[in-house]
């Protein structure tokens, strides 16, 4: 009776597949990196069987490619890059994980996870910090729209500007520039500055600061403390 009451949800390929992680990156240079695990989850009250395929099996060895999940139980699934060569950098494999109740064939669900081989793993860790950078930067941007000339909010998109460049153009060094210094300084001086609207404040009321600018100042400073710390 309780087979009968769930069976009506049990769609082919429409339940749920939980696997982590859905993205595999192997690197050419860390054969740390060769060998990776697939974690794959059975909340459901029932055990499930799974099968794993693969767009390019002739690359990859997988450990125990099929097999069973107990209910509310995981399984660990390995699987090694075998043919590690520049003529595989930047190809997107795929792998597919079926599973399906141990008393039926079909597939109730389906998941893919994608795998992917890359020659270093510095220089992809260096591509995402910069990156990362430009997001700050692109965030701390937005503020511009109500920026005007002559104002103190001017002279912050343009430090912003200034450390734009320089972030794009230095080089490495044995330590902070004096322009990282001196941004590091105005911004702390700027966000210690009261704000607008503070009435008790002893501060002469023409270095009261916006909350946009006081963001602005916050953006800044955590990207030279970024920078700082790659130095």
């Amino acid at each position: 009776m309780h087979q009968q009451k769930r069976q009506p949800e049990l769609v082919e390929g429409n339940l749920p597949v939980f696997v982590f992680p859905t993205e595999l990156i192997f690197y050419a240079d860390d054969q740390s990196t060769h060998k990776q695990v697939l974690t794959l989850y059975n909340p459901y009250e029932f055990a499930l069987k799974f099968k794993v395929l693969c767009t390019t099996p002739n690359k990859y060895v997988v450990a125990d490619a099929a097999g069973a999940v107990k209910p509310q139980c995981c399984v660990d699934i390995v699987i090694r890059h075998r043919d590690v060569r520049s003529c595989h950098y930047g190809v997107i494999d795929k792998f597919r994980l079926q599973v399906s109740e141990q008393s039926q064939r079909k597939a109730l669900g389906r998941k893919e996870v994608v795998a992917t081989l890359l020659p270093s793993a510095k220089e992809q860790q260096k591509e995402e910090e910069e990156k990362r950078i430009k997001e700050h930067l692109t965030e701390s941007l937005f503020f511009e729209q109500s920026f005007q000339p002559g104002s103190l909010d001017f002279v912050f998109r343009s430090k912003l500007r200034d450390f734009y460049l320089f972030t794009e153009n230095r080089t490495v060094s044995s330590g902070p520039s004096l322009l990282t210094v001196f941004l590091g300084v105005v911004c702390i001086a700027a966000l210690m500055l009261p704000t607008l609207g503070d009435v008790e404040s002893l501060v002469p009321l023409y270095l009261h600061l916006s909350v946009n600018q006081k963001l602005v100042a916050a953006y800044i400073l955590g990207l030279i403390t970024m920078a700082i710390l790659r130095t």
